[in-house]
């Protein structure tokens, strides 16, 4: 008897004190799960460096027992996957998925409820997720807070957003994670709706740099069904927890079982190029949802925006200070002499694109409603389908396709999701009656129905239900003010692009930090492509609008590396075609550029300094360079050993002038051509708030080099 007790003892122990070891495949990364006094907890160490210190795992539930103690060991399960898939459209042709699997399955003693907790451990970080599996004694069940921590191991340098419910349109600050309550106030500047939570709260992707030289970045992967997860600092002790968005009621997620949560990423490297190299996010996501793809292209377009954006025309057709559609009679109203979307100026536009190889003209202002939608928490804004008295759709529709050109449509929901619902159906057949085969949504101001937040789950849920619906129409999705993205677009790739951050527009609201473009790659675009909108020529937006007086801040050169260090397959070239029209050997670039990759290599990366990708086109044999540089001038040092050995290329280098500056002359930039091989190296200038693009050819005739300089 006295026996028998004692191994009861020691089994009871072992499960309350249970510890369990994971390797990555390449033996870097070490993470152990452990559970101490029925808590669950991990840590994550890569070569032998701690990247996240202890960490307790689990859920605070609302008129529940919580799910965050009082757990045993019930099984461990160990396996591993390799295998190579390729994505619709993408940065890499060929994406492996390689990663040893750890499922911890917990059973609260008291309760006999389940909950799993599943780890993947890449060669390049961890991702891990709460599983709910079928049982009688969980069901249903509401989230008062999800509490997964992530503990530093030092107070490292953070490149950060304030933690918002709506939106993650700010600029980033560089601090001390100690340093982020000191400066939240200033970080946190005007937006159309915006909902900062807490003085230590930011948002993901979060990234870090240790005092000896560790990158860490913090981020989720397929969000589904499931609020935005946000981190809150715990500045004494230098943990983050989670904080998902809540709902009106105040909740934070509705669950019911079998169900998952989001992953949760920690990717980790001692040389910041592999944080933009790594594919966890993609991989923790679901393969292509669609048998039929072949009507998913990347897209390069011009749009009726920029002019909108700056002051120098409107989406109003009209000066009345109110309207409701379907009574507001259009045609006996005096139209003002700015509505930007009218038919003469959307015909220059398509001439344009299709003189210069554009795949669509992106129309903003083309409908009814524009004179009344900012800011009313109005419910019936839009319909989607009725044309402003000067927005022919059929003859432009047909003007269009007679020139190989689609138009691209735009719906601004001001918002009122409610109401996009409502004629949602109705806009997509409208669409697909007159050849629109993709479409740029916006969210702009306060949620509706109200009290709901952007990244809430119903909000969440939206956005997926949007995604899909568009398929069945074969429709591709651009949303902007939506919650950012988190690798969704494997599985649901009509997802060609997200806002969900500060872009060009703001350049016309008073301007973005000179180095934003060397964080928002080691961030906002972990989790999925971002519409930019770059190609600014006339930096001087006063140019546009005598009453802006705002400065785009970057050298032409830089607008031109934007196209390869910003990815995306859904590309702008967003200034006026009067102005490309007076740098055409610079606009050659963007013509040239391609959109859709089968290769990337980031030849120098520095978060906050500067970023040099090198991209092979999908099925080509071009190469293009880019640099994207902050506000020191640098000297960029690269070598073009990413070229096939044996063979010569011709280099064209759009590049800053010696006497460049992003404020003082932004558009001094020169063109050079050299004959370069895979043994090149080229040093290159790079003016404050400048860089480089650079396209690579192979040489086939000798005609070709010749009067050619050899780097």
């Amino acid at each position: 008897m006295k026996k028998l007790f004692v191994l009861q003892l020691m089994v009871w122990m072992g499960l309350m004190m249970f510890g369990e070891e994971l390797k990555s495949p390449n033996g870097a990364f070490k993470m152990v799960f452990e559970l101490k006094d029925g808590v669950p907890a991990y840590k994550l160490a890569l070569h032998d460096k701690a990247v996240i210190k202890e960490s307790q795992l689990g859920l605070e539930l609302k008129d529940a027992e919580s799910l965050l103690s009082g757990f045993e060991v019930s099984g461990v399960e160990h396996t591993s996957f390799d295998a190579t898939w390729q994505p619709v459209w993408g940065e890499w042709k060929d994406i492996r998925n390689h990663y040893n699997e750890m499922a911890v399955t917990l059973t609260q003693t008291e309760s006999q409820r389940k909950m799993l907790i599943r780890f993947r451990l890449f060669d390049d970080g961890l991702g891990f997720r709460y599983e709910f599996p079928e049982q009688e004694l969980l069901t249903y069940f509401v989230i008062k807070e999800e509490r997964t921590q992530f503990a530093m191991a030092g107070d490292h340098k953070a490149f950060w957003i304030p933690g918002d419910y709506d939106t993650q349109e700010y600029d980033y600050t560089e601090s001390k994670l100690s340093e982020i309550r000191g400066l939240m106030e200033k970080a946190v500047t005007p937006n159309a709706s915006q909902t900062p939570f807490s003085d230590t709260g930011v948002q993901t992707a979060l990234m870090m740099k240790s005092d000896d030289g560790l990158y860490i970045n913090l981020h989720e992967a397929a969000l589904v069904d499931y609020a935005c997860m946000h981190l809150n600092l715990d500045d004494r002790n230098l943990v983050f927890e989670s904080h998902l968005t809540p709902d009106a009621r105040g909740d934070k997620g509705y669950m019911q079982v079998p169900c998952t949560t989001p992953w949760r990423t920690v990717i980790a490297s001692d040389d910041a190029a592999d944080i933009l190299m790594s594919n966890i996010t993609l991989n923790l996501n679901e393969p292509c949802a669609y048998d039929d793809v072949s009507w998913i292209k990347p897209v390069k377009y011009i749009g009726v925006w920029w002019e909108m954006i700056t002051g120098k025309g409107s989406w109003s057709y009209t000066d009345l200070p109110s309207v409701k559609l379907g009574e507001t009679d259009y045609s006996k109203t005096i139209p003002n002499d700015t509505h930007s979307a009218n038919n003469d100026k959307v015909k220059r536009y398509i001439d344009f694109a299709a003189e210069h190889g554009f795949d669509a003209v992106l129309v903003e202002g083309w409908n009814e409603g524009w004179e009344d939608w900012f800011g009313k928490s109005k419910d019936y804004v839009f319909d989607f389908v009725t044309p402003y008295p000067d927005f022919d759709v059929e003859m432009l529709r047909d003007y269009a396709n007679a020139k190989g050109v689609r138009i691209m449509m735009h719906h601004e929901t001001s918002g009122s999701v409610r109401n996009y619902e409502r004629h949602m159906d109705k806009a997509y057949q409208f669409m697909a009656d007159n050849n629109y085969n993709s479409v740029k949504s916006g969210y702009v101001g306060d949620i509706i129905p109200r009290g709901e937040y952007h990244y809430g789950q119903w909000m969440v849920n939206h956005y997926q239900y949007a995604v899909e619906k568009a398929a069945e129409y074969k429709v591709m999705v651009n949303a902007h003010e939506a919650v950012r993205p988190t690798g969704l677009s494997r599985t649901y790739p009509n997802l060609i692009g997200n806002e969900s951050a500060r872009g060009t527009e703001y350049e016309a609201f008073g301007g973005n930090n000179v180095n934003h473009t060397t964080i928002l790659p080691f961030t906002r675009l972990i989790g999925g492509p971002m519409d930019y909108t770059p190609g600014i020529f006339e930096p001087d937006v006063s140019q546009y609008n005598p009453d802006n007086g705002s400065h785009v801040r970057t050298t032409i050169a830089r607008q031109l590396a934007l196209y390869v260090t910003m990815y995306s397959p859904l590309q702008m070239a967003a200034d006026l075609p009067e102005t490309y029209a007076k740098h055409m050997d610079a606009f050659q670039f963007i013509k040239d550029v391609a959109i859709d990759w089968e290769d990337t290599q980031v030849l120098e990366a520095e978060p906050g300094d500067y970023i040099t990708y090198a991209r092979k086109e999908k099925d080509g044999h071009r190469w293009f360079v880019g640099r994207t540089n902050d506000e020191q001038g640098r000297t960029s040092h690269i070598q073009f050993d990413f070229l096939e050995p044996g063979k010569k290329y011709v280099a064209t280098v759009y590049a800053d002038a010696k006497d460049a500056h992003w404020e003082t002359n932004p558009k001094a930039y020169q063109i050079e051509k050299y004959v370069v091989t895979s043994k090149s190296k080229l040093s290159q200038y790079c003016a404050p708030g400048g860089g480089y693009a650079i396209s690579i050819v192979e040489v086939k005739e000798k005609s070709d080099i010749r009067g050619v300089k050899r780097l």
